[in-house]
């Protein structure tokens, strides 16, 4: 008898829980056995105290809670609250807004600015282009809605910025498709931590704006995923390049997408936003009419009580500056944990790809999931990606990320030995 399928073959998935969340939920439960001192756990995408405790702002909780149920409860503006709109592209640019027709719509999250671009600015079919050190969630995304993904290395041979691999991937999938976007995860990348210069990005506005003059039928999208701006560089240091992505050509478009999730530990209340730098009014209006019509079909609209949380904090000095400083606080801390696992690294000779800022480091190797598997044997959890590891300072107190270093080394040396009598 023919098994039966009701679900459509397009929509059929493999079961089971997400490889991270697997890993994660794995080490939670040794913590558990074992107690958080003999356990490493360098698998959560969050910023958590030397304790293991998730970070949450008081700034940020204490203005939500002060709010009154009305406002944490109540729908929002299918665009998002006008005063949040407002708010929110304030916290994007800060003082680095570039000059063109600027419009933004709240989202849940990064995640749904990045389902918005996808759907809205690329074709059934077409092909996305990532670096190939990526966050999965991003090939979920294309293929949940039909599209497809390739990838570029990332790095030349510096270990800077690949940009003669990036331009040839462009210029080939405009080939073949008339329209590229194009997701450059900076600064901060995940899961690499690696942050696209200025001299860089320089180098990228001149191809884009070359490429787009010589082809004015051809459309170039520039998604620019911001979700861990907040923790890198210093002052407005890495929102310079945001300047910098203005006066071109009217078949490029610059997006943005913006989380709160990192910046200002809103992981689960879903709060972001798509913002577009448009050199026309009428390309800004048909993006916001295009990301508008998408909140409705998908999720209707955001978190309310999210949204005043932001409003308020931004249209607040005292609050402003109060959740500015937990911000520097945190960062610090990170930074500290990061360099020490880097320096340590250095030391021992543990290969890393460039790491910059951020929530993430990665370590190249050619079996990352027997690695992994030989770590977790030592209750040391790190990420496998496709390419390699992913270690994450962000959950781990300093001096476990200086003695993480010699613990993956031994296992990748484990793992090749095996390998090569074998």
């Amino acid at each position: 008898m023919k098994k039966a399928q009701m679900v459509i073959e397009t929509s059929l998935r493999a079961g089971g829980t997400d490889p991270i969340f697997r890993i994660a939920g794995e080490a939670a439960n040794r913590t558990k056995e074992l107690g958080p001192e003999a356990v490493i756990n360098s698998t959560i995408g969050a910023l958590m105290d030397d304790d293991g405790e998730l970070v949450t702002f008081k700034s940020v909780y204490d203005t939500l809670k002060g709010l009154p149920n009305h406002l944490i409860a109540d729908y929002s503006g299918l665009a998002g609250q006008p005063d949040f709109l407002e708010k929110i592209t304030e916290a994007c640019f800060k003082n680095c807004k570039p000059e063109g027709y600027i419009r933004a719509v709240a989202t849940p999250g990064g995640t749904g600015a990045v389902r918005h671009s996808f759907c809205n600015y690329t074709e059934l079919g077409d092909t996305i282009l990532l670096t190939d050190w990526y966050w999965a969630a991003y090939a979920t995304i294309a293929d949940e809605n039909h599209r497809k993904v390739t990838t570029f290395p990332l790095y030349n041979e510096a270990g800077g910025f690949n940009l003669e691999g990036w331009k040839k991937s462009i210029l080939e999938l405009l080939e073949k498709q008339q329209r590229v976007l194009t997701v450059l995860n900076t600064p901060a990348h995940n899961p690499t931590g690696y942050t696209i210069s200025l001299e860089e990005w320089k180098a990228i506005k001149t191809f884009v704006t070359e490429t787009a003059t010589a082809q004015p039928e051809s459309k170039i999208i520039l998604l620019v995923d911001l979700a861990y701006i907040d923790f890198a560089g210093e002052g407005d240091e890495a929102r310079q390049f945001m300047k910098m992505l203005t006066g071109m050509p009217h078949n490029i478009l610059t997006l943005y997408a913006f989380s709160c999730s990192k910046g200002y530990t809103m992981y689960g209340l879903r709060n972001g936003a798509i913002l577009c730098v448009a050199p026309t009014a009428e390309i800004a209006d048909e993006f916001a009419n295009a990301c508008t019509y998408s909140n409705r079909g998908n999720w209707s609209n955001g978190t309310r009580g999210a949204m005043e949380t932001i409003t308020k904090i931004f249209s607040n000095d005292e609050l402003y500056n109060q959740a500015m400083a937990e911000q520097s606080f945190y960062k610090s801390i990170l930074r500290r944990r990061a360099a020490a696992f880097v320096e340590e690294a250095n030391k021992i000779g543990l290969k890393m790809v460039t790491y910059c800022d951020g929530f993430f480091i990665s370590i190249p190797c050619d079996k990352p999931q027997e690695v992994s598997s030989r770590l977790m044997e030592n209750n040391t959890f790190v990420v496998a990606l496709g390419k390699g590891l992913r270690f994450a300072p962000c959950a781990v107190s300093e001096e476990k990320c200086r003695r993480s270093p010699q613990l993956i080394l031994d296992a990748i040396k484990e793992v090749e030995a095996v390998n090569y009598w074998h």
